[in-house]
């Protein structure tokens, strides 16, 4: 059943589980027609374009330089203790995310994931979700620019002074910082306009900087060491005043490393510009995320071990790009600094495309206002143009709505990682739920990424992790949003439940239209719909 100016199918959760087992390797379009899809993106990308696409949206140059100092602040040395931990939860959401890849190789990831292994409230409410969360994080990092390049060049920094170098909580910083992003914006999402082609060359060529730049600052480092390892026990007195001591100190800090490892399911929302997603995608999720940790761990603690004066101001303030500075020079500082300007400028345009396959494949399926037209390819790019256009309004709107605002930045990077977490919960916990009733994995499942025995203690673990960490983060701290405002201090409580109810809305108002006006199309319906 098509809808009047889709090209693809509506396909039921119940048709799409009993499709049967897949084609034979390397017949994608057939493969993809299973689902009641024929292909129209252009099928280009191979198994590193799979693998960058999730390594760039992670981005340990992005997210490290970014918010570095706000762990070491937040935790002093100790707080790196966040990452593992971090990488443990996350790794368990990974390994579940690998099993539905390569079982539903569909563009839109978490959406269409949920789709084939939840009701379809949730699987709308997953993508609702996370097509916001993707507009705020693709804010969030562009912001990360007055991070980087005022610290590389005054030129950079055309609101306000040196003072304001590299700061987001001066009032120059702050805006400085939106007229760097918006610059950013615009150019990602041009790039993402013109086609899935020109975004893989370039966001190959930045994830390859990117690598062999942390390896060589990794390295150039470790030639500076001055301490030990023994740092990683310092707290420098950060407990104090916390209700819980330490411990409340380290949760706000782990907010640090819970912004860094997300957007690894990248590489599933690509799956139908993906040659042989089915055996490219679980690996490239799982290898980006490993990835990041290594490159991630190793800088931070590298770098606490080379830094001269570990007890530094500016560790807290100026962060990563201060600790590189200050131990290798400036001279050759700034080129890792340009290293790191170039991984956000992909990081951005990860996170975009990734974006725009998310409202491609709901439009698809009917669940979108004026669906029609943002499904709709273009012939010339074999890209979604309406998408690209609109995601990247979207962001531009609310780094405008931002401007000035001096705690814009951790408010974003916070709501941005809930608007995550919770479209990762729509998955693990109906997986959860279906391996319990056994069923999950299914009888077809084939020779693809398969947990095995170890399939329900990982997911139980994913779906705990995913909530105490959510709950970690909207926790309304003065440290994270501020006292000034209590719209600030409650932002990611008030914020994420406006947007769930609202997208609930949504939901329920389109599907008395389907019920009504069926022809109009509309939500799936839960019966079995026959392809074509």
């Amino acid at each position: 059943m098509s809808k009047p100016g889709n090209t693809g199918s509506t396909v039921s959760t119940a048709t799409a589980t009993a499709a049967g087992p897949p084609g034979p390797p390397g017949d994608d379009s057939r493969d993809l027609a299973r689902f009641g899809y024929h292909q129209e993106l252009e099928r280009s990308l191979g198994s590193f374009s799979s693998f960058a696409a999730g390594f760039s949206y992670i981005s340990i140059m992005t997210g490290v330089f970014q918010l570095f100092g706000f762990g070491f602040a937040s935790g002093g040395p100790a707080f790196i203790w966040t990452w593992p931990l971090v990488f443990i939860g996350q790794g368990a959401v990974a390994l579940c995310f690998a099993e539905v890849a390569g079982q539903f190789p569909l563009a839109g990831g978490v959406y269409q994931w949920s789709k084939q292994i939840a009701r379809p409230a949730t699987s709308w409410l997953s993508g609702w979700i996370m097509t916001i969360g993707a507009v705020v994080t693709a804010a969030a990092v562009a912001v990360a620019y007055q991070v980087i390049l005022p610290q590389v060049s005054l030129a950079f920094q055309i609101v306000g002074g040196s003072a304001d170098a590299g700061q987001t909580t001066t009032p120059n910083g702050a805006k400085n910082a939106i007229l760097l992003a918006l610059g950013l914006v615009v150019f990602t999402t041009v790039v993402n306009i013109v086609g899935v082609r020109l975004m893989a060359k370039i966001n190959n060529v930045g994830v390859a900087v990117e690598l062999i730049g942390v390896t060589l600052l990794i390295v150039m480092l470790a030639v500076h060491i001055r301490r030990g390892p023994q740092i990683v026990t310092h707290t420098q007195g950060t407990g104090a005043g916390q209700s819980w001591g330490y411990f409340g100190a380290f949760l706000v800090a782990s907010i640090m490393s819970a912004y860094v490892f997300y957007g690894f399911d990248t590489a599933g929302s690509l799956a139908e510009e993906t040659r042989e997603p089915r055996r490219h995608a679980p690996r490239a999720i799982i290898r980006a995320l490993t990835a990041a940790f290594l490159a991630g761990g190793l800088l931070m603690l590298v770098g606490m071990m080379a830094v001269g004066n570990i007890n530094a101001k500016e560790l807290g303030t100026l962060g990563m790009p201060y600790l590189i500075k200050s131990t290798l020079g400036p001279g050759l500082g700034n080129v890792f600094l340009v290293c790191s300007a170039i991984a956000i400028t992909v990081c951005c345009l990860a996170v975009q495309t990734a974006a725009i396959r998310l409202l491609f494949a709901m439009a698809r399926d009917g669940r979108l206002p004026f669906g029609a037209a943002i499904a709709r390819v273009s012939p010339r790019s074999k890209t979604p143009i309406v998408p690209a256009v609109l995601t990247g309004v979207l962001t531009i709107a609310l780094l405008l709505v931002n401007i000035g605002n001096q705690r814009a930045f951790y408010i974003l990077t916070s709501v941005a990682i809930i608007l995550f977490y919770i479209p990762y919960l729509m998955v693990t916990g109906p997986m959860l739920l279906r391996r319990l009733r056994g069923e999950w994995p299914r009888p077809d499942h084939g020779p693809y990424f398969n947990l095995g025995r170890w399939g329900t203690p990982v997911n139980a673990f994913a779906v705990l992790y995913g909530a105490a960490m959510t709950v970690n983060l909207a926790w309304p701290r003065a440290a994270v949003y501020g006292t000034d405002h209590w719209y600030f201090q409650w932002g990611a409580v008030v914020f994420t439940s406006v947007i769930v109810a609202v997208g609930a809305g949504v939901y329920l108002t389109r599907r008395r239209g389907a019920d009504t006006n069926a022809p109009r199309g509309g939500l799936p319906s839960e019966e079995p719909v026959p392809e074509g």
